[in-house]
C-alpha cells in the first residue's frame, strides 16, 4: 500500500504533466481576454458552509463529501466544488464593496467526492471554473458560455453542444414543486430513498437523480419552463437573444437542472459529442441567492466548472492532445575534467541567454552522451574536450542532419539562436 495512490486518485507524472499546463494556459489566456482575475481559496472549509450553499438533499453533501473533525473539534471538508469557496471568500474578503461586477477565475483547483472512481471521473479531481458577482443581466449569462465554449475550442474539443434550461427563482419553484410533487406522489414508494426524502423537502432534486427507477419515474414530468414568473421568463428569453448575437447554437433541455441546490435562473451544460458516447465537459449556471443567504447583501452570480481531467480524456479522444514540448533547446557533452568545468560554466550561460540546457551528471561515457542527447530528443549537442578548448571552442552537432561545426566560445549562443530562430 506504501507504493500504490489511494483509489480514485492518480499521479500528473513528469511525462504528462505538460497536458495539463497546456490547458491551464488555454483557461489563462481566455480569462484574461474577457477580464477574469485569478482568485485560490483553500482545499478545506468549514462543513456548514457546503451544506448551506451546495444543499442537504444533494448527493454531493449526502454521500459524497470528505467531512473530518479536527483537532479543534471543528468539522472540516475537502471542497467538493469551487462555487462556494469562492463565494466565501467574496464575501469575507468585502469585494461587494469593490466596483462591480466582479470577475474570477481559478485554474486546476483540486476537488474531492466520494463515488465510484471511472474513466474522467476520479475522488480527487480537478476543475477549471469562474465566478461572476453582480452581474444581473442575462448578457453575462451568455458570456460565461462563450467563455467556456472559448476555452474548450482553443483546447482542441470540436464536437460541443449546449444545453440551457431555466429552473426559476424561489418564487417561480414553489408553484413547479407543487406540480411535480401532485406528480410524483403515486410513485413515491417506487423512488429510491434518496429521493423520497428529497420529495418533500426539494422534489427537484429526483429530476437529477441517476437511480433507473427514478429515470423511468420522471418520465413525462411537468417541466419548469411552463412555471416560470415573468421576470425568470424574460431572464431566460433574453439569455437565448444574448446566444444568437454571439453565433451560438444551443438546444433547450428541460431535464437539466444541475446537482447543487444553489442554482437558480439559468442553468447550462457543455457535452462533447464523442464516438463512444456523449460526456459532459463542463456545466454552471447562476445563483442569486448563494451570497445571500451565506450572510452577504443580496448579490447574483453566475460561473461554472470544467473538469481537467474530462478535457484530457476528451482530447485523447478527438486526438487533439498537444505534442510534448521539446526538453532541451542543448545538450552539452564533456570530455576530461577541464571540459566538465567549462561544460558547467557554459549551461549556466545558456540558460542565463533563454535556452534550455543540460549537460550529462551520470558520469556516462562520451559516446553514451550522445546516445542520452538522441533519446531526449535534443536538437543540437554541444561537444567539450581537449582540443576544441585549447582553441576556445566546441563543437555544434544538429543531431538532425549529423552535420558538425567548430564554433567559438563567443559565437555559440548567437549560433544556437538562430538556428533555433530564435530572437
Amino acid at each position: 500500500m506504501l507504493t500504490q495512490a489511494p483509489k480514485g486518485t492518480q499521479d500528473l507524472l513528469p511525462q504528462g504533466s505538460y497536458r495539463v499546463q497546456a490547458v491551464e494556459a488555454i483557461m489563462r489566456q481566455v480569462c484574461d481576454l474577457y477580464g477574469y482575475r485569478e482568485v485560490r481559496t483553500p482545499v478545506f472549509e468549514h462543513t456548514e458552509l457546503f451544506q448551506r450553499s451546495v444543499g442537504d438533499t444533494t448527493d454531493v453533501v449526502q454521500k459524497e463529501m470528505y467531512t473530518f473533525t479536527d483537532k479543534g473539534d471543528r468539522s472540516i471538508t475537502l471542497k467538493p466544488e469551487g462555487t462556494a469557496g469562492v463565494a466565501r471568500a467574496f464575501l469575507e474578503g468585502k469585494l461587494y464593496q469593490e466596483p462591480l461586477p466582479c470577475k474570477m477565475y481559478y485554474v486546476s483547483t483540486p476537488c474531492f467526492r466520494y463515488e465510484k472512481p471511472q474513466a474522467g471521473r476520479l475522488r480527487q479531481f480537478h476543475q477549471h471554473g469562474i465566478e461572476v458577482f453582480g452581474a444581473k443581466d442575462a448578457s453575462v449569462d451568455a458570456e460565461v458560455i462563450a467563455l467556456a465554449m472559448d476555452v474548450l475550442h482553443r483546447a482542441g474539443v470540436k464536437n460541443l453542444h449546449l444545453g440551457i434550461n431555466s429552473i426559476g427563482c424561489p418564487l417561480c419553484r414553489a408553484a413547479y414543486h407543487e406540480a411535480l410533487q401532485a406528480f410524483l406522489a403515486p410513485k413515491l414508494p417506487g423512488l429510491c430513498e434518496n429521493c423520497r426524502d428529497r420529495f418533500g423537502r426539494n422534489p427537484l432534486r429526483i429530476l437529477d437523480c441517476k437511480e433507473e427507477a427514478c429515470q423511468k419515474a420522471i418520465q413525462g414530468a411537468p417541466g419548469i419552463l411552463d412555471h416560470l414568473c415573468a421576470d425568470c421568463a424574460g431572464h431566460f428569453d433574453a439569455l437565448q437573444g444574448y446566444l444568437a448575437a454571439l453565433g451560438i447554437d444551443y438546444e433547450v433541455d428541460s431535464r437539466i437542472v444541475r446537482g447543487l441546490d444553489y442554482y437558480t435562473k439559468t442553468v447550462f451544460e457543455l457535452i462533447a459529442k464523442l464516438p463512444t458516447g456523449d460526456l459532459t465537459v463542463c456545466g454552471g449556471g447562476r445563483y442569486d441567492g448563494l451570497i445571500g443567504e451565506l450572510g452577504g447583501p443580496p448579490t447574483c452570480g453566475i460561473g461554472f466548472g470544467m473538469g481537467v481531467e474530462r478535457l484530457l480524456m476528451v482530447q485523447e479522444l478527438e486526438r487533439a492532445a498537444p505534442p510534448a514540448p521539446r526538453l532541451y533547446d542543448a545538450f552539452v557533452c564533456t570530455l576530461g575534467r577541464d571540459a566538465r568545468l567549462k561544460g558547467l560554466s557554459l549551461v549556466a550561460d545558456l540558460r542565463k541567454a533563454g535556452l534550455s540546457a543540460d549537460l550529462d551528471h551520470a558520469a556516462r561515457s562520451l559516446k553514451a552522451q550522445f546516445k542520452y542527447a538522441d533519446k531526449i530528443g535534443a536538437p543540437y549537442v554541444v561537444v567539450l574536450a581537449g582540443d576544441e578548448l585549447a582553441k576556445g571552442a566546441a563543437k555544434l552537432r544538429d543531431m538532425a542532419g549529423s552535420s558538425e561545426e567548430e564554433v567559438p566560445f563567443e559565437h555559440l549562443i548567437p549560433t544556437l539562436k538562430e538556428r533555433l530562430g530564435r530572437d
